[in-house]
């Protein structure tokens, strides 16, 4: 009897591999695999990165007397992004240094950027490197002025700083802005804060004009105008709005971001304003935008109420 007892046993074990064979698979990895698709879809429509800081050696420069400079370079996970504020961090270089500075400077390459051969030749740079190199010239430059200024006997060391940021990382754009700092000597040195907006989808820039309904360029300005009387009488730079324009007319810049309040447009030293005001920013409430920005670029709310809004625009 044991023996029919275990061939029973075995019988009913091999049915039930056998069933369990016959189970359909469980649809989790597949599942899974079309959440990572679309988390990746997802992370490739936002802007995600941090900075690199640049390896500058000033030539023939050691020691606390060296010019102070501290230039970092973004690092994220769209190309075309990091390329365009690369040429930017040069611009605001060579913006700084007059090319009075920057002619007569002869390079001193180190060890690492001597010639190389030809199987270093196939190494391939990295784009920190690529900018590294395309500063040298500059560092000389810079290291040319601060001579030249402490044979003036100026008492402090020139200084210069450049570093990207993310502002917003995606819908309706991902905006970067590029801080800058610089002492030449002087009373007082200058800053700069500059603001460049990207579509991810379609990998390029948006500028302010790209934002506006057709024809409505004219109103925009207008509601600007009249955000910029009241900052002026608010900042008590003047009772009479019209005489301060003598000093500091108002113009429409092309320096904006769009922020949870509404348009902001950057202001640069001097331009609508003495040097006490600093970077005056300007911000235009969403409501007052509607039918003035296109539709993709207000708040949903916002954006509901304007396509309801019958459209006034001259044909």
């Amino acid at each position: 009897m044991p023996k029919y007892k275990n061939v029973l046993c075995l019988s009913v074990l091999a049915s039930a591999v056998m069933l369990s064979a016959c189970q359909p698979k469980e649809a989790e990895p597949k599942d899974k695999q079309v959440t990572e698709t679309a988390q990746i879809a997802e992370q490739q429509l936002k802007l995600i990165g941090e900075n690199e800081k640049l390896k500058l050696n000033v030539p023939d420069c050691d020691g606390k007397d060296c010019p102070e400079i501290n230039i970092e370079r973004l690092s994220s996970n769209q190309a075309f992004i990091d390329t365009f504020i690369d040429q930017k961090i040069l611009e605001v270089v060579k913006g700084v240094l007059s090319p009075e500075a920057i002619e007569p400077a002869q390079v001193k390459l180190d060890e690492n950027d001597q010639p190389a051969s030809e199987a270093s030749l196939a190494k391939v740079e990295t784009p920190k490197q690529i900018l590294e190199k395309q500063m040298l010239p500059h560092m000389q430059g810079f290291l040319n002025l601060d001579k030249e200024l402490k044979t003036l006997n100026a008492s402090h060391s020139i200084s210069m700083m450049v570093k990207p940021k993310i502002l917003n990382s995606s819908d309706p754009l991902a905006t970067v802005v590029l801080n800058s700092s610089s002492y030449l000597g002087g009373a007082h040195g200058s800053s700069a804060q500059t603001f460049y907006n990207f579509d991810l989808d379609k990998k390029q820039q948006v500028k302010l004009d790209d934002l506006i309904v057709a024809k409505q360029k004219a109103k925009l300005e207008q509601q600007a105008h009249e955000v910029f009387k009241v900052w002026v009488t608010d900042s008590k730079l003047a009772t009479n709005v019209a005489e301060y324009e003598q000093a500091w007319p108002f113009s429409l810049t092309d320096n904006f971001y769009l922020s949870k309040q509404g348009l902001v447009l950057q202001y640069a030293e001097y331009e609508i304003g003495p040097y006490v005001v600093g970077l005056p920013k300007l911000v235009i409430p969403y409501e007052q935008l509607q039918g003035v920005l296109k539709a993709q670029y207000l708040p949903q709310a916002e954006q509901a109420a304007s396509e309801a809004k019958p459209s006034t625009q001259a044909h």
